[in-house]
C-alpha cells in the first residue's frame, strides 16, 4: 500500500491559490479583520482628545494603558468605538465554560444536545458578553469622569460613551463569529492576533531607535533580548506540536468472507491540548485588574474608603513586571490548561470508542482500566505542557526586568504576545492545510 505524503508548504500554497472556495474564505477573513482595525480608530463622540492624550501619557497610567493596548490593538489609547474589542466575549466564554462544569443543565446542553445545545449555549454566552461589555464600558466611562475636561458630566455624553463602547464590542463579537463560520481560523483568536500585530511597528521602531541612540552595551542588550525571543519561538513550536503517541492494536475481524488482520496504529495526545487558549484566557483574566486600576486611581467620585484602598492595592500588585503578576499568571495558565484539556479530551469517551472499534492498548484491559490509564497519561502531559507554557511565558519577562533595555525596547510587546502570535499562526496554518487536503480529496472523488 502506497502511503500518500503530506503536501509541502509550496504545494499547499499553490493549491490554496487555485482553490476558489479557500480564496473566498481568505478574502472574507482579511476584509473583516481590516474592518475591525478601522473601527478601532473611529473616535467615541464627546471626548476631549487633547486632555485624554495627556491623561494616558502620564507616568502613572502609561504602563497600564500599554498593557491594555496589547489585546485591543491600541484601542484603549485611541479610545475608538472598538476599544473593548473581543475581550468581553472571551471573558463570557470563560464564565460559561466554568458554569458548564458546575451546572448540570448547561453540561447536558453542551455534551448531549448536539448542535441545538451548542447554539443555545452560544446564545447565552452572547447575553453574558453583553452584560460584561456594559459593565466594562461603564467602568471606562467612570475612569474618564475622574479627570476634569475629558468628558462632560451630564447624562447624554456619559450614556453615549457607554452605548458606543458596548455596541462596538457586540459588533466585534459578531465579526468574530462570522470569521469562524465564513472565513478561516478561529475568529476571536485571529482578532487578538491582528491587534498584537498592530503593535509590532511601534515596537520595532522603539528597538531601532534605542539601538541607534545607544552604545555597544545597549546594542548587546537588544541582541540578547532578540535571541531570547527567538529561542522562545522554538519552544512555543515544540509545545504546540509535541504529541505522545500511545500504541493501539485493532483486533482481527471477519466481514463476510474477508478477514481483516490485526493492525497497529497509535493514538496521538497533544502535549498542550488547549493550544493558545490557556494563554488568551489567562491574559483576559489579568486584563480586568488593570482596567480596575485605571478606574480607581484618583477617582474622587468613588471615595477613599477601605474597599477602594484594598482593591487599588490588589489591582496594582497584579500588574506586568511585579512578582505577584508572574505567580498569578503561572497559576492561571496551569488552571486553564487542565480545564481546557478536560473539555477537549474525555478519557471515558475515548476508552468506549476504542472498545467499539475493537481496538485496545497493549497491556491495558479495555473499559475502566483503559480510561484510567488515558486519564493518567493526559494529566501528566497537561502538567508538563502547562509548565513549559508558563516558563516560556515568564522567562523573557524576567530577562526584560533584569536588562534595562527590556522595558524600553519591548514595551507593549512581551512573551504573552509572542505566544499568542505563534500559537494562532500555527493553528490557522493547520486549518488552511486541512481545508486544502479536503478539497483535493473531494476533487479526486468527483473525478
Amino acid at each position: 500500500m502506497v502511503r500518500e505524503k503530506t503536501p509541502s508548504a509550496q504545494e499547499t500554497f499553490l493549491q490554496m491559490a487555485q482553490a476558489a472556495g479557500l480564496r473566498g474564505r481568505l478574502l472574507v477573513t482579511i476584509g473583516l479583520l481590516v474592518l475591525v482595525r478601522l473601527g478601532v480608530f473611529i473616535p467615541v463622540p464627546g471626548i476631549n482628545r487633547e486632555v485624554f492624550g495627556n491623561l494616558i501619557n502620564s507616568s502613572s497610567n502609561a504602563s497600564i494603558v500599554g498593557f491594555l493596548d496589547i489585546f485591543t490593538g491600541g484601542g484603549i489609547s485611541a479610545l475608538g468605538i472598538f476599544a473593548l474589542g473581543i475581550l468581553p466575549f472571551i471573558n463570557a466564554s470563560i464564565i460559561m465554560q466554568l458554569l458548564a462544569t458546575a451546572i448540570p443543565t448547561l453540561e447536558n446542553l453542551q455534551k448531549n444536545e448536539g448542535e441545538a445545545g451548542r447554539r443555545k449555549i452560544s446564545q447565552i454566552t452572547r447575553y453574558v458578553a453583553l452584560g460584561g461589555a456594559i459593565i466594562q464600558s461603564f467602568g471606562i466611562t467612570l475612569g474618564l469622569l475622574v479627570s476634569n475636561g475629558v468628558i462632560e458630566k451630564s447624562i447624554l455624553p456619559i450614556g453615549g460613551t457607554v452605548l458606543a463602547l458596548t455596541a462596538g464590542s457586540m459588533f466585534v463579537m459578531w465579526i468574530s463569529e462570522l470569521i469562524t463560520e465564513k472565513g478561516i481560523g478561529n475568529g476571536a483568536s485571529l482578532l487578538i492576533f491582528v491587534n498584537i500585530v498592530a503593535v509590532l511597528p511601534k515596537t520595532l521602531g522603539n528597538t531601532i531607535e534605542f539601538a541607534q541612540s545607544g552604545g555597544r552595551e545597549e546594542i548587546a542588550q537588544v541582541i540578547v533580548l532578540l535571541l531570547v525571543f527567538l529561542t522562545m519561538i522554538v519552544g512555543i513550536v515544540f509545545i504546540q506540536e509535541g504529541t505522545r503517541r500511545i500504541p493501539i492494536i485493532s483486533a482481527r475481524r471477519q466481514v463476510g468472507r474477508r478477514v481483516y488482520r490485526e493492525r497497529s496504529n497509535y493514538l496521538p495526545l497533544r502535549l498542550n491540548q488547549g493550544g493558545v487558549m490557556p494563554i488568551i484566557f489567562a491574559s483576559s483574566v489579568l486584563f480586568l485588574p488593570a482596567q480596575l486600576l485605571v478606574v480607581l486611581q484618583g477617582n474622587e467620585a468613588i471615595g477613599d474608603n477601605l474597599f477602594t484602598q484594598v482593591a487599588s492595592r490588589i489591582a496594582a500588585a497584579i500588574q506586568p513586571g511585579n512578582w505577584a503578576y508572574t505567580v498569578v499568571y503561572l497559576v492561571l495558565i496551569l488552571f486553564f490548561s487542565y480545564f481546557y484539556a478536560s473539555l477537549i479530551v474525555n478519557p471515558v469517551d475515548m476508552s468506549q470508542n476504542l472498545k467499539k472499534m475493537g481496538a485496545s492498548i497493549p497491556g491495558i484491559r479495555p473499559g475502566k482500566t483503559t480510561s484510567a490509564y488515558l486519564e493518567k497519561v493526559l494529566n501528566r502531559l497537561t502538567f508538563l505542557g502547562a509548565i513549559f507554557l508558563g516558563l516560556v511565558a515568564t522567562i523573557p519577562t524576567l530577562v526584560e526586568s533584569a536588562i534595562p533595555a527590556g522595558t524600553t525596547v519591548f514595551s507593549g510587546f512581551g512573551a504573552t504576545s509572542l505566544l499568542i502570535l505563534v500559537g494562532v499562526a500555527i493553528d490557522t496554518a493547520k486549518q488552511i492545510q486541512t481545508y486544502v487536503i479536503s478539497q483535493r480529496y473531494e476533487g479526486m472523488v468527483k473525478q
